[in-house]
């Protein structure tokens, strides 16, 4: 079973993504202030759990 950072990781990716398709500004990348706030929110987590896995 997946660890909690990982699956939080995985729904920020998600919601990320749900948003870029439905919002026409952030269509190349984080254009709004919601789409920032996912964006930044999905590397954040994706930092820690890649950081997470190279320790071991």
């Amino acid at each position: 079973m997946p660890d909690d950072l990982y699956q939080r990781y995985q729904a920020a990716h998600l919601a990320w993504k749900a948003h870029t398709g439905s919002c026409p500004h952030c269509t190349g990348g984080p254009g709004c202030r919601d789409g920032q706030r996912l964006y930044e929110s999905f590397v954040r987590l994706q930092d820690a759990y890649l950081a997470k896995q190279r320790k071991g």
